[in-house]
């Protein structure tokens, strides 16, 4: 793959991976509850789900589920019930000092938790299917090409979790207090609710 290549790749990439999204901001919640080890290894739940979805791109697999109406609202409606149990789960929570709160899940629930989020959003596997084969050349190598983007995509995507997860102990400072927990834990529902609605509405 040629340098030029790379070279607009990355930052375009990376614009996407720090796009506020429904992961990036659990990835941010979970510090927040966690601290920045659980939240970063939790994310390596979204880091296998896009690693299928590259895969499926790179197969042309991708084509198929694009072409397949019934799939795609299928798994669309998957995704958005999905993301609003997270959200009233997350209104009704009780803003509980972290050290409580640590208790509440294992950390294979949080990978579960963010594999299920990204997987379940349709929208990740069109954004691969239209992104990542713009810079592919078909008269070189594609496998390989495919191989050099989707790793470059991963290790920039767990970059994007470890920034996110940063903000989150700020943020773990700003809301030890009970009342702004509870403020923060409604405003991230509410944008979950907000995600998972607009999924449902949406036709592409």
């Amino acid at each position: 793959m040629e340098f030029w290549t790379l070279l607009f790749f990355i930052p375009a990439c990376f614009a996407l991976n720090m796009t506020p999204g429904p992961n990036n901001l659990l990835a941010m919640n979970n510090a927040r509850c966690y601290g920045f080890k659980v939240a970063l290894l939790a994310g390596m739940g979204r880091i296998a789900a896009f690693s299928v979805m590259i895969s499926l791109t790179a197969s042309g697999l991708a084509m198929v589920l694009y072409a397949s109406e019934t799939l795609f609202l299928a798994i669309k409606l998957c995704g958005a019930i999905y993301l609003i149990w997270i959200a009233f789960n997350l209104w009704r929570s009780a803003a509980s000092p972290i050290s409580s709160v640590l208790q509440s899940l294992s950390l294979f629930a949080l990978v579960r938790q963010e594999f299920t989020l990204a997987a379940g959003n349709p929208k990740a596997i069109l954004i691969f299917t239209a992104f990542l084969p713009q810079f592919i050349d078909p008269a070189i190598d594609i496998d390989k090409q495919f191989f050099a983007l989707g790793t470059t995509f991963l290790l920039l995507e767990t970059l994007t979790i470890s920034i996110y997860a940063i903000f989150g102990l700020y943020l773990r400072h700003w809301f030890s207090k009970p009342k702004m927990a509870k403020i923060f834990n409604k405003a991230c529902a509410i944008f979950l609710t907000a995600s998972g609605v607009n999924l449902l509405l949406s036709r592409q």
